[in-house]
């Protein structure tokens, strides 16, 4: 115990290093936040452009370069996306290196949301684009009125995992020299030589944020699961 106290008063409370930690999940935070926005809405207008192609075959152009876009991007490693925006494009030091991660991981994200949302949108019964279009709405119009609703109902558990994937996957933000959670806890190391207090602790706060969201998914899943019965009851 005695040891245990001294690794922890000199990991941590000594010339305030858990700043470190918490700076660093501050960014890992704001990162995940900000790039789960990011990778919903883009990730559904790509999801929407392909389904439009798929039902109409109209946008053949766009749907051409949203099939590259995810291709590229989910067969390419994210940590090289990162250091391409971070070493290549956004070379001017004006824009940070969290607003990096953000569009890196963002844009990382949105391959992956796309296709959820494209097969929660192809999930849908033909029957309601046909009902939709029957009460004269527009192609657009059923798709924001009565597809786009009952599809996010669908894969809203999905985008909760996803969300839960891409807090770990902002552990190599420190690639591109943003202080996140797991860089947070290296400097420590590198100041105290002692690598496994500090990472264990960084270990067991992403476990435990991993915890808490999968059980958020899992209450929001059984929650929508029960109205569905009710609904159809």
């Amino acid at each position: 115990m005695q040891k245990l106290l001294e690794a922890i008063t000199i990991n941590f409370i000594k010339d305030n290093r858990y700043l470190y930690i918490v700076t660093g999940f501050k960014n890992t935070m704001i990162i995940t936040f900000f790039a789960t926005i990011i990778g919903i809405v883009l990730g559904l207008i790509i999801a929407l452009i392909r389904t439009t192609y798929d039902n109409t075959r109209k946008l053949k152009v766009a749907n051409a370069i949203c099939h590259i876009y995810i291709t590229v991007i989910r067969g390419t490693p994210v940590v090289i996306q990162l250091m391409i925006l971070f070493f290549c494009i956004f070379t001017s030091r004006h824009v940070s290196g969290v607003m990096i991660a953000i569009i890196g991981f963002g844009m990382n994200s949105a391959a992956y949301v796309a296709e959820i949302f494209r097969s929660g949108l192809m999930s849908i019964e033909v029957g309601q684009m046909e009902a939709g279009r029957s009460l004269g709405l527009s192609y657009l119009d059923t798709m924001r009125y009565i597809i786009i609703p009952q599809a996010f109902k669908v894969v809203l558990p999905s985008l909760c995992n996803e969300f839960i994937v891409l807090i770990k996957e902002t552990s190599i933000a420190g690639y591109v020299a943003v202080q996140d959670l797991t860089k947070g806890g290296d400097i420590i190391r590198s100041r105290t030589y002692d690598a496994w207090t500090p990472l264990l602790a960084v270990a067991g706060i992403y476990l435990l944020l991993t915890c808490i969201f999968s059980a958020f998914a899992k209450r929001l899943e059984q929650s929508l699961r029960k109205n569905e019965r009710t609904n159809n009851g």
